[in-house]
């Protein structure tokens, strides 16, 4: 601490002897020094500033390209469960006619049996 307070003082003190022209100049140095220190704290704040836009907008595209991809798996989704639907009901009228057409026959069966059985009764 010692170290620093003597060239602190003798600075000081030859600060008090110097002219107004050597103090003019040291102001405008530190003047410059300020100016400078600004500009670059300027510089940082403008560029943490586009960073965060850039991730801001990257992390954007992240979640709309995730919600297109949501939207078309759903898309998809309904696609196959709309064949699935239409295969299901497909099977549906086929099992549906062969039904019918089995108790047809069966009908057409029982039928020629009792003509059958009848005219055998009538001999």
């Amino acid at each position: 601490m010692k170290k620093l307070l003597i060239p602190a003082l003798a600075l000081t003190a030859g600060l008090a002897a110097c002219s107004n022209n050597a103090q003019d100049q040291t102001a405008q140095a530190a003047n410059a020094i300020a100016a400078d220190a600004s500009a670059t704290t300027e510089n940082a704040v403008d560029d943490v500033s586009a960073a965060s836009d850039r991730a801001l907008g990257s992390a954007e595209r992240s979640l709309d390209n995730a919600g297109a991809k949501l939207d078309n798996a759903t898309d998809n989704l309904d696609v196959n469960a709309d064949r699935a639907g239409d295969r299901i009901e497909a099977g549906a009228d086929r099992a549906g006619a062969s039904i019918a057409n089995g108790a047809d026959r069966a009908a057409d069966a029982t039928g020629n049996a009792l003509t059958r059985a009848g005219n055998a009764i009538k001999d």
